[in-house]
């Protein structure tokens, strides 16, 4: 039985998630927090699986009441919110770099036709998510010694292909801020994210980083120094060297968008020019399409276990024999400063 927590301050949302929950024999409600201050209390009195917890609560609200689980009781944490627009997506991102694995629209009402599927869709997250083993935030840590020069330059890289799932907006966030604003080749990225916020996951980034971050468009030439995001329920890869493709083609692997379609397709039309990034991520999207990266020359980068939120996606790369370099979260912008040629300041 998965222990959950319940954290949310309206009276109607706490009756329908909490028969949402309980409609699955594998899930209980073990609790029901109205404010953040008791989500708090109630995750050191009751130690539950996972926390639900509501982003905008009376007393503390569920940003506040995250960092305060994740360093006092590290317990799973799924961000609930009823609002897709921009300012609520960035204060739900900022719950995600405070320790929460996932945000996920509240599930529709039953008057909606779609209330059986998104009520399946949200207990299957929850019972993903209890699994995860979550740890105190992770300490920023100095940049490795450069690595020794290779003995065989490598080609130049052209395209930088990233995929992403839980645990990938905090990462990604990390990464393009280390980056700098002269990067000089392009960066598409697939991150699994729920649908309509992904706009609001991009002017996230964009805060944070000297890069540019938008959300991808079909026929759109790609450029340097700039990072294009797949949109909701749409697979991002290359038309050809220069222009993005925007598709709807089936699923890969229960993904749209798909990390294996993206690595595929820069694999193809790049081959020695492609760099790929694994990040943190539950289950394999992205093996397949590495295959085709590494086929064609291409070098992989993966993100190791120990700063992994999870460590599917680049678990299963490093299993399959995929990946040219492992290493932590805190030297991947490292890595791909290396890679394209970036000197030392003198």
């Amino acid at each position: 039985m998965i222990r959950t927590l319940l954290a949310e301050d309206s009276p109607t949302a706490r009756v329908l998630l909490t028969e949402v929950l309980q409609a699955d024999p594998e899930l209980s409600v073990v609790g029901v927090a109205k404010d953040g201050a008791q989500a708090v209390a109630m995750t050191k009195q009751l130690s539950p699986d996972i926390v639900v917890m509501d982003l905008h609560m009376p007393e503390m609200n569920g940003l506040d009441a995250t960092k305060q689980i994740m360093v006092e009781t590290p317990t799973p944490i799924i961000i609930v919110t009823a609002s897709g627009d921009a300012r609520e997506v960035e204060v739900s991102m900022h719950a995600l770099r405070a320790g929460a694995l996932t945000v996920m629209p509240k599930p529709v009402g039953p008057g909606s036709h779609e209330f059986h599927e998104c009520a399946r869709q949200f207990r299957t997250t929850v019972k993903a998510m209890s699994q995860v083993k979550v740890v105190r935030r992770w300490a920023r840590s100095s940049p490795p010694p450069r690595a020794p020069a290779p003995s065989e330059a490598p080609a130049a890289p052209r395209v930088v292909a990233v995929g992403a799932s839980t645990g990938g907006p905090a990462a990604l966030y990390r990464i393009f801020s280390e980056l700098p604003g002269n990067f000089p080749i392009p960066i598409l990225v697939v991150q699994h994210i729920a649908q309509g916020f992904v706009d609001g996951f991009a002017a996230w980034l964009n805060t944070g980083t000297p890069l540019v971050i938008k959300v991808a468009r079909h026929g759109e030439v790609i450029a340097p120094r700039t990072v294009y995001l797949a949109c909701d329920d749409q697979h991002l890869g290359l038309l050809d060297r220069s222009t993005l493709a925007v598709s709807s083609a089936p699923p890969i692997g229960g993904f749209r968008p798909s990390a294996s379609f993206l690595f595929e397709s820069v694999g193809r039309l790049y081959g020695r020019g492609a760099v790929a990034v694994v990040l943190t991520g539950m289950g394999q999207d992205g093996v397949d399409g590495l295959r085709a990266v590494r086929q064609g020359g291409g070098r992989v980068i993966a993100q190791d276990e120990e700063s992994s939120i999870v460590f599917g996606m680049p678990g299963a790369a490093i299993e399959a024999g995929l990946a040219d370099f492992t290493v932590p979260l805190s030297a991947i912008a490292f890595r791909l400063r290396q890679i394209v040629g970036e000197k030392e300041p003198v």
